[in-house]
């Protein structure tokens, strides 16, 4: 059985089992549910060390409570490697301190039959790539069983995008599955510039409109270094049947730790009806 093992417990979150297990619970307990919600589909989420950005993941995470899911689709960018191609981990489970999760094979060959351009693959999810990694410890927390397929992609230019979407859409129809994307907002601004870039996103967001935030993006009016996987997964919710997307929390590390002068965002979103 091949499995990938944790690369950043005990950096951006803490190795230890119950340490983790606590520090995942305080902050989804200190996330209010929201009461407008009839089906979510997706998620953004941030993945920062959770010292930073853990409360802003929460606040997503926190609105899966008493939903069913049979797997969770997350998709994230390449931050130590580029390649062209959509990687599929081709393992059998994703682990962190809090056990094992299963690979869901089925949807993942599924996905790989779509395009040939989605692939079996270690690339992305070797090293110390963490942007899908952090995500996991929150979703072994608020589900009791799930199998994960977990993608990432380093090329997120709009061929990909569509590819992706219309696989996902396609694989995931009339299934109880969850898409989540991993994204921080913009990088080392002064606050009051990172608040500027990101409000784009926030806005774009907010509107549902994923075409506009792709141009948005290529256009320096914002930035979002998992644009890719967030822009793939509201492609893949919209057609999956989603009307709405809403940014619960916007924060950066500012907020989080005083210093003002170099800061990162984050924001946490849900795509549903």
């Amino acid at each position: 059985m091949k499995t990938r093992h944790p690369a950043v417990a005990g950096m951006f979150y803490s190795g230890d089992k119950n340490t983790l297990e606590r520090e995942v619970a305080v902050y989804l307990e200190n996330s209010p549910q929201v009461d407008f919600v009839s089906q979510i589909f997706g998620l953004v989420s941030p993945h920062a060390g959770y010292m930073y950005s853990g409360g802003v993941a929460a606040r997503g995470y926190r609105q899966l409570f008493d939903r069913d899911y049979d797997t969770v689709v997350v998709i994230s960018p390449s931050h130590r490697i580029y390649f062209e191609e959509i990687s599929i981990y081709n393992g059998d489970y994703y682990e962190t301190p809090l056990g094992k999760i299963a690979i869901d094979k089925e949807i993942a060959k599924l996905l790989t039959e779509q395009n040939q351009q989605i692939i079996f693959s270690e690339l992305g999810h070797s090293g110390d790539e963490h942007a899908l990694e952090v995500q996991l410890p929150f979703l072994q927390q608020v589900f009791i069983d799930f199998k994960l397929v977990p993608i990432v992609i380093s090329d997120q230019e709009k061929l990909n995008i569509d590819i992706l979407a219309n696989a996902l859409a396609e694989v995931l129809k009339d299934r109880k599955a969850l898409i989540v994307a991993s994204s921080d907002l913009s990088h080392y601004h002064h606050y009051d510039k990172a608040v500027m870039l990101d409000q784009v996103a926030v806005d774009r967001i907010n509107g549902f409109k994923e075409d506009e935030l792709y141009e948005d993006v290529h256009a320096g009016l914002t930035e979002m270094c998992g644009a890719g996987p967030v822009i793939t997964m509201m492609k893949a919710c919209r057609l999956l049947g989603a009307k709405k997307s809403k940014v619960l929390l916007y924060r950066n590390s500012g907020d989080v730790i005083g210093d003002r002068s170099q800061v990162v965002g984050y924001l946490s979103a849900i795509v549903y009806s």
